[in-house]
C-alpha cells in the first residue's frame, strides 16, 4: 500500500503527456471528487467530448502514461476500461487504446434537463379536508397488529415469508377472507374465488386484463371519477351511465351498449344512495341476458352502515356467477393498508390462472399473514365496532350542529345512515364554484355533487359532499361555523 507521502506526491504531479506531437496536461488534486483514476477517466472523457482528442487518435501505453502522471498503471488501467466499456475509447491486440469517432454534434449538445417538482409531503394547511379518506390513527390496535406480526416472524417458515408470493395471495388470507364475507356478508365464497391485490386500483387494472380490452366497460353517472380515468388510461371504451334516485337507468344501460357495469349499490359515492332490491334484480337480468356481461360490486365502505343490519351484497343474491365482488381494507384499517381483494365467479378462477397467474403477488407476505391473523383472531371484527361507534358519534355531532346551526331552514341531509359520507343540499346564492372557493377561502376542503358528473349538463347543483371520516371532532363545531359563513355571506 502506498504511504500517505507517496499519495500526496501523486496528487501533487503536474506533467506533461507527449502524444501525437502534443502535449496533454493533466492536474490531480486532493480536494477533488473521486479518486484517482475517476479523475482521469474524467479528463479524458472531457477532452474527447470537447474535441481536443481526435477520433481514432492513439493515447499512451498505461505504463508510460502512468510514470509521467506520477500515478500506478492500475489507475491509468482503470480509467481506460472505464472509458473502453462506455464506447469513448476503443482497444487494438498490441497497438493500445485509440478514440472512438463520435457525432460531434450530439456530443457537444447539453441536455436542456426540466426540474420536476417532487410530491409535497408537507402537513396539510386547510383547517378541515372534506375530500380525503382519512381514518383515526388513535383508533387503530397497534399493539394488536404489533403482536401478531411478531408472532408471524418467530413461527412462520422464513422461506415462505421471504420467497415469492403468489399471484392471487396467501392461501391462508384467502381463507380468511372468505370466512368473514361469510360472517358479515352472508356471502358463500370459496378460498380460491378470492384474489389480494394492492389496492382497487390495481385490481381494476387486473380485471380490465382478465375480461379484455375490447369490452365496454359502464360507470355511474355521478360517479367515482377517477374511476373513468382508470379505465381510460387503460386503453378500454368507458360509458357513463346516468342514475336516478335508485340507481343506474336499466334502459340507459342497454342502450349504451356498455358489457360490463361497475356500481357501489350498497353506498353510491357520492349520492350515497342504496340502491333497492327491484333495482338489484333488474341489473341481475341485464347481466343474464348476454354471455360476456358482468357486474362488478364494489363494496367499498359496506362495514360502515350506521343503522340497521348491513346491506346483503348483491353477490350474495347472484345464481347466475355474473358479479365480480371488490372491497378493501384501505377504508377499515388505514389507507396506507394498500390491500384490496376480488371474489371472482367460478367460471373465472380458472380463466384467472390460466391467463394471470404467472404475475407475482403484489402484497408482502408479512402484511397478508398479519392480516390473516387479525381477522381469524376476531380482532378486525373488535376494530370495525369501535370504528363504526366512532363514526356514528361524529355523523351525529355534525348533524346536531348543523341542525342549530343558521343553515337550518336552508338545507337538507341526504343518506346520513350509509356510511361516512352524506350530501348535504344547500340553498344559496353562490354557484357551486363560488362555494367551493369561498369555503378554501375560510380553511375548507369540499367538493359538491356536480363535480361527480362526466356529463355537466345533467349535474345536480348546490349539493355538499360531506366526508367526515377525516375530520376531528374537536373541530365539528368550528367547521360548521366556517361553512355557514360561506353560504350566508360575511
Amino acid at each position: 500500500m502506498k504511504t500517505d507521502m507517496t499519495k500526496t506526491k501523486e496528487y501533487e504531479n503536474l506533467e506533461k503527456v507527449r502524444k501525437g506531437g502534443r502535449m496533454l496536461t493533466y492536474s490531480f488534486a486532493s480536494e477533488q471528487e473521486g479518486s484517482l483514476y475517476e479523475q482521469l477517466y474524467y479528463y479524458i472523457k472531457k477532452d474527447i467530448a470537447d474535441g481536443r482528442l481526435r477520433a481514432h487518435e492513439k493515447l499512451p501505453s498505461k505504463r508510460n502514461f502512468a510514470k509521467n502522471l506520477g500515478v500506478s498503471i492500475t489507475t491509468v488501467e482503470s480509467a481506460y476500461a472505464q472509458l473502453v466499456t462506455e464506447g469513448y475509447l476503443y482497444a487494438l491486440p498490441k497497438r493500445g487504446y485509440f478514440v472512438s469517432p463520435l457525432d460531434r454534434e450530439i456530443a457537444e449538445k447539453t441536455p436542456n434537463r426540466i426540474q420536476m417538482p417532487l410530491p409535497s409531503e408537507a402537513e396539510p394547511t386547510c383547517f378541515a379536508d372534506f375530500m380525503v379518506n382519512g381514518v383515526p390513527t388513535e383508533l387503530f390496535p397497534f399493539s394488536v397488529w404489533i403482536r401478531l406480526l411478531r408472532q408471524v416472524m418467530a413461527t412462520e417458515n422464513e422461506e415462505r415469508l421471504l420467497t415469492d408470493r403468489p399471484a392471487a395471495g396467501l392461501s391462508q388470507l384467502r381463507s380468511a377472507i372468505a370466512s368473514h364475507l361469510r360472517d358479515f356478508r352472508g356471502m358463500q365464497v370459496a378460498p380460491e374465488q378470492v384474489i389480494v391485490g394492492a389496492g382497487t386500483e390495481y385490481l381494476y387494472a387486473v380485471l380490465i386484463q382478465l375480461l379484455g380490452r375490447s369490452r365496454i366497460y359502464g360507470v355511474e353517472d355521478p360517479g367515482y371519477l377517477r374511476l373513468s380515468w382508470i379505465y381510460e388510461r387503460n386503453d378500454v371504451s368507458c360509458c357513463h351511465i346516468p342514475m336516478d334516485e335508485s340507481g343506474v337507468l336499466p334502459e340507459e344501460l342497454e342502450q349504451s351498449g356498455t358489457e360490463i357495469l361497475h356500481i357501489t349499490p350498497s353506498h353510491h359515492f357520492p349520492t350515497g344512495i342504496v340502491m333497492p332490491i327491484s333495482r338489484r334484480y333488474d341489473l341481475l337480468s341485464w347481466a343474464s341476458r348476454a354471455p360476456g356481461r358482468y357486474l362488478i360490486e364494489d363494496d367499498y365502505d359496506c362495514e360502515f352502515r350506521l343503522a340497521g343490519k348491513p346491506i346483503p351484497s348483491l353477490q350474495s343474491i347472484d345464481r347466475s356467477e355474473k358479479v365480480i365482488y371488490m372491497n378493501t381494507f384501505s377504508q377499515s384499517l388505514a389507507p396506507a393498508f394498500r390491500m384490496s381483494y376480488l371474489v371472482l365467479p367460478q367460471h373465472l378462477v380458472k380463466r384467472f390462472y390460466d391467463y394471470l397467474g404467472f404475475y407475482s403477488g403484489t402484497v408482502s407476505c408479512f402484511e397478508q399473514l398479519t392480516l390473516a391473523r387479525f381477522l381469524e383472531g376476531g380482532y378486525f371484527e373488535k376494530h370495525i365496532n369501535r370504528m363504526r361507534t366512532y363514526y356514528r358519534n361524529l355523523r351525529d355531532q355534525f348533524l346536531m350542529e348543523f341542525r342549530e346551526s343558521p343553515l337550518a331552514d336552508r338545507i337538507r341531509i341526504h343518506e346520513e345512515d350509509s356510511g361516512v359520507h352524506f350530501l348535504l343540499e344547500v340553498e344559496s346564492q353562490w354557484s357551486d364554484a363560488e362555494l367551493i372557493q369561498r369555503a378554501e377561502g375560510r380553511g375548507l376542503l369540499l367538493t359538491c355533487l356536480s363535480d361527480y358528473y362526466y356529463d355537466p349538463t345533467h349535474a345536480q347543483k348546490r349539493g355538499l359532499v360531506i366526508n367526515y371520516a377525516g375530520i376531528q371532532p374537536e373541530k365539528v363545531s368550528e367547521v360548521v361555523q366556517r361553512l355557514c359563513l360561506c353560504v350566508l355571506g360575511d
